[in-house]
């Protein structure tokens, strides 16, 4: 009855800095009568994204949303102006949280705001195609202690990234 399609993209800009891009479609298997008029099986009652131009160090440069379709044309998208407020805030330390106190309830669109909790994870698989994963240098892999596989008491690390590995995690 209901798919929605959620779509990261991430792209290196030619000045060294990336845009992760996230949309999100809501369509209905049938006709969808909402009050604000009908929606044609198939037509979407969300098209909505969000870009934020990123650093090096994963901080926010810009930010931009857009609302293309919505269920109250001219009350749904007048809150995309308000996502300006994530430029300055760090993907990697406290987005998240940051992102619930500043659009929870009615500061924000529950739709665009589920959208930025993608953000983190698609920056950093972005990153992660630009920087070569088992650099021996003298910086410990970002990707290291982000995920269960990857913490550095584990046998992944051990195996991979033996530089990097901690020994048995105590206890």
């Amino acid at each position: 009855m209901h798919v929605r399609r959620v779509q990261l993209d991430g792209y290196k800009r030619e000045d060294g800095r990336w845009d992760i891009e996230a949309r999100l479609v809501d369509t209905k298997d049938h006709d969808y009568p909402l009050s604000s008029g009908l929606r044609q099986r198939g037509e979407a009652v969300h098209d909505m994204w969000v870009r934020v131009t990123i650093d090096h160090q994963m901080n926010v440069l810009d930010a931009v949303a857009c609302t293309d379709a919505m269920p109250y044309v001219g009350y749904c998208d007048r809150i995309t102006p308000d996502y300006t407020q994530l430029v300055g805030l760090n993907l990697f330390h406290g987005f998240r949280t940051a992102v619930k106190n500043l659009f929870r309830g009615t500061r924000g669109c529950s739709h665009l705001s589920e959208l930025l909790m993608f953000l983190p994870t698609a920056a950093l698989q972005t990153f992660a195609s630009d920087v070569l994963d088992n650099d021996d240098s003298v910086h410990k892999p970002y990707q290291l202690d982000r995920c269960h596989a990857l913490e550095s008491h584990s046998d992944a690390v051990r195996r991979y990234y033996p530089r990097w590995y901690r020994g048995q995690k105590p206890g």
